[in-house]
């Protein structure tokens, strides 16, 4: 790549302010909206029961190609965007019986037998649906943010303010601190201690190890081709991978408190929302009573060697470490297998912990009077509290969704088989992701590519992942990194 090019790329994704929440909401919410429209032709139509290349075809449209288009063509025009997903769906629930028959209410002496032999941790229509749309989301951008038609408002923010693929980072994590709660929830409800601290930083360390690597070839890479790097993102060597890498062990020694608070009949929920809040807000009062938040924004990035030249990763690592802990806060109550009669209980929940954080995240903001700004450099606690709100709202909307639409279905019935592959594989679709952005960047010019062509690429690239992706699924293949 010629230096020239490397250095307007660069500047491409540099120094920017981002947008408002209110539009990052709207575009987002053209996941929920395809799933409403998915949900409406399954149960009024029966349109997916049988799965070929039509069905396949829509199902890569809405599941894909709508939010690839919310982010690009659509970006200026969100709310429009979801008017026309939604409208079908409300001709539909207007046109149509019902094609799916609520099953019949089960006869109390059998529902004692068939929730014993229920899987402790079944599969949940939406927590798929919000894992896999989360997945979709974080593809998608990170090779468009390289092209003009991903407005630059989308793209990270520099120091200061909110913008799309903010949120996507912070999701990922959020997202994977919510499976990650599934060892604690099995021995809280088994009341029995967990693992000794050695055995389980073990079983990290095992955890971290195909990350780090992952990390580390990543590293090599980018060093090599001399491709284009933000370098205030996570630092001149810091990368994603290693955020996730260093996750394990600080959460196998924070798993301590789980048998303490299990004996006391504290219910896992609270304690690691405890343990996230007091995280943020102890990292927080690190920022602002020390010169930890000056030396990340504009301290010399050659002070301190290695410590320097990676400040942002380092210092960030707290904040993921937060928002991990958040995840696994609400995977406690959306996780475990819930009988018809608890379902209210689990939309109180839903509900109720996505008020919390919502809430939580206003009494940061300026009109509260604490005028804290949201920096994902920092990953400081307005965007701890900001990615938490988010995704449990996203949550909340997939429940809802499933639960109006899907109330007594399968799962199979109720999931897109896209989304499905995409949550199976995530973190090897998000690798092959990364390695084909990188390809596409150092074979065109990125930047030079009018909005038709730019589609093109970003389409043809979508449907290689998504095809990717519903091949190892159709395959039986789960790729476990």
């Amino acid at each position: 790549m010629a230096q020239s090019l490397k250095n307007l790329k660069q500047d491409f994704v540099s120094n920017l302010t981002g947008g408002t929440i209110n539009e990052i909401n709207l575009v987002t919410a053209v996941a929920p909206a395809t799933y409403i429209l998915y949900a409406a032709l399954q149960t009024r139509l029966g349109f997916f029961k049988y799965y070929g290349p039509l069905q396949f075809a829509v199902d890569f449209l809405l599941s894909a190609v709508a939010i690839l288009f919310s982010t690009t063509l659509y970006s200026s025009f969100p709310l429009l965007l979801n008017l026309l997903i939604v409208s079908p769906a409300i001709l539909l629930h207007l046109g149509q019986s019902r094609n799916t028959k609520r099953p019949a209410k089960p006869r109390s002496q059998n529902v004692e037998k068939e929730t014993s032999s229920a899987p402790e941790f079944p599969k949940k229509a939406f927590i798929t649906v919000y894992r896999g749309s989360m997945m979709v989301i974080t593809c998608c951008a990170i090779l468009a943010v390289d092209f003009r038609v991903f407005p630059r408002r989308f793209a990270k923010v520099e120091n200061w303010g909110t913008s799309l693929m903010d949120t996507g980072v912070g999701s990922f994590v959020f997202s994977a601190g919510m499976m990650s709660a599934k060892s604690v929830i099995k021995d809280y409800l088994a009341k029995r201690a967990s693992e000794p601290l050695g055995a389980r930083l073990k079983s990290a360390m095992r955890a971290s190890l195909p990350l780090l690597a992952l990390g580390i070839v990543r590293l090599i890479m980018v060093k090599g081709v001399d491709y284009a790097e933000h370098v205030t993102e996570y630092g001149v060597h810091w990368n994603f991978f290693f955020t996730l890498g260093f996750l394990p062990p600080l959460l196998a020694i924070l798993q301590s408190v789980s048998p303490a608070a299990s004996r006391m009949g504290i219910n896992p929920t609270f304690v690691y929302t405890l343990l996230s809040l007091v995280t943020a807000v102890g990292y927080q009062v690190v920022l602002e009573k020390t010169g930890l938040k000056a030396f990340v924004l504009v301290g010399n990035r050659n002070q301190y060697g290695l410590i320097s030249q990676n400040k942002e990763g380092i210092s960030s690592f707290a904040g993921y470490l937060s928002i991990f802990l958040a995840g696994m806060a609400t995977g406690m109550y959306t996780l475990p297998r819930d009988t018809q009669s608890q379902r209210f209980g689990l939309l109180k929940k839903i509900v109720g912990w996505c008020l919390f954080w919502t809430i939580s995240f206003m009494i940061t903001k300026e009109r509260w009077g604490f005028d804290i700004a949201v920096s994902r450099r920092l990953a400081n606690l307005p965007y701890i509290l900001w990615v938490a709100s988010f995704n449990t709202a996203q949550v909340t909307a997939f429940y809802l969704v499933e639960r109006g639409y899907f109330r007594g279905a399968e799962y199979s019935v109720a999931v897109p088989k896209v989304l499905e592959a995409f949550n199976r594989n995530g973190l090897a679709i998000f690798l092959v992701a990364n390695l084909f952005t990188g390809v596409v960047n150092i074979s065109i010019n990125t930047l030079e590519c009018r909005r038709i062509p730019a589609m093109g690429v970003l389409t043809s690239y979508i449907l290689v992942l998504t095809l990717l992706a519903v091949g190892l699924d159709v395959k039986n293949l789960s790729i476990k990194l």
